[in-house]
């Protein structure tokens, strides 16, 4: 590839956002000053919510089937060339505990790194941000795209790459890996904001009534009239029992022995301490999955209300702002489909750090 030096130009950055579903990325570096002219995403239902909260537009399109002239076109002449990608992490989730190898690495099962990488090449960005689950290190996929990256003369940080959210200012205990590559220098993560014990300029951790604390109280089964979003799932009777015994913080063993299910009485059910739990109030929640809406699929049960999250209180914790819109008005709210787009979406106030970043980064290598 041809690597630019550095000269005196002043040169805007246009991006492109791969696998962008409903816009977490896009709209964190748009707050960051970077114009996103583009989202691509497979899932045709996350066009509502990126089109109707981002200056950009929605391409539905398998990333298989994107050629490099048509990533090409998207990009403004003269402009330097931002290409990101937050491919979906599924196929690298773990195992149960007693296997420690992640599934479906190879590239037969898992070929969207190859596509990014064949886009890469053709397209040439001056920088590309790639994010995905820290087990996706020891992939051979992984190991690969890397490679991809060094034989295309890109500099960037291999060790250094697991971001702890809350470092960040995102009020939920989320680990990823962030790796930014660049034609012109090494680009390490961002200085940390926010730390558990303050000072030196660092800001207290964000925690979870500081980020839904100030949203109206709602019952399990209950929709806020002023936000549709504010809702929350029913709950049986039984799992409603359960919450209302449940200690922020702690475990189903604090429940009377009636209201216990039958795998947690069974030796290999002990291990799983964080189903079935209430967060801590005055800490960043766990991370949240597409399964936030369910009480019994992690530690979702809400610190203070006895339901899980709602829907806008799981946006809020991944930092999308208070009116940020995922449904259409005249659409039905699809409990499952939106619990998906939600939790699958990159923190905005984490994309909004590493847009500061490499704005920083760009300016430090062409003068103007």
């Amino acid at each position: 590839m041809n690597i630019l030096s550095k000269e005196k130009t002043s040169r805007s950055i246009s991006a492109v956002d791969l696998f962008c579903g409903v816009g977490g990325l896009t709209h964190g570096l748009q707050k960051a000053g970077i114009e996103v002219k583009a989202g691509i995403d497979v899932d045709s239902t996350c066009q509502y919510a990126y089109e109707k909260n981002n200056k950009a537009r929605f391409i539905e399109k398998d990333i298989s089937k994107v050629t490099g002239a048509e990533l090409s076109d998207l990009y403004p002449p003269g402009n330097v060339k931002l290409l990101v990608g937050c491919a979906p992490c599924q196929p690298f989730s773990f195992l149960p505990k007693n296997r420690k190898s992640p599934v479906q690495t190879d590239k037969k099962s898992w070929p969207l790194l190859d596509d990014f990488a064949r886009l890469i090449k053709a397209v040439e960005p001056e920088l590309v941000v790639f994010e995905n689950i820290t087990p996706i290190r020891k992939a051979g996929v992984f190991k690969e795209f890397i490679k991809e990256l060094r034989s295309l003369n890109y500099f960037f940080e291999e060790d250094e790459i697991i971001v702890y959210c809350p470092d960040y200012g995102v009020p939920q205990k989320r680990r990823r890996i962030v790796l930014i590559a660049s034609v012109w220098d090494k680009v390490t993560l961002p200085p940390k904001t926010h730390s558990r014990s303050p000072g030196d300029g660092l800001l207290s951790y964000s925690t979870v009534e500081e980020t839904i604390g100030a949203l109206p109280e709602i019952g399990a089964g209950e929709e806020c009239v002023k936000d549709r979003l504010h809702r929350s799932r029913k709950l049986r009777k039984k799992n409603m029992d359960r919450i209302k015994q449940s200690i922020p913080g702690g475990t189903w063993e604090d429940w009377d022995e009636e209201l216990r299910a039958p795998c947690h009485k069974k030796l290999s059910g002990k291990t799983y301490k964080s189903v079935y739990g209430r967060m801590k109030k005055d800490e960043p929640s766990p991370t949240i999955t597409t399964q936030f809406h369910n009480f019994g699929s992690g530690r979702f049960g809400h610190y203070k209300q006895d339901r899980a999250l709602s829907f806008r209180e799981a946006a809020l914790l991944q930092t999308f702002p208070k009116n940020y819109e995922f449904v259409d008005p005249d659409s039905r709210f699809i409990i499952n489909r939106i619990g998906t787009h939600i939790g699958n979406a990159f923190p905005v106030k984490l994309a909004t750090v590493i847009g500061e970043h490499i704005q920083k980064h760009v300016k430090e290598h062409i003068y103007e």
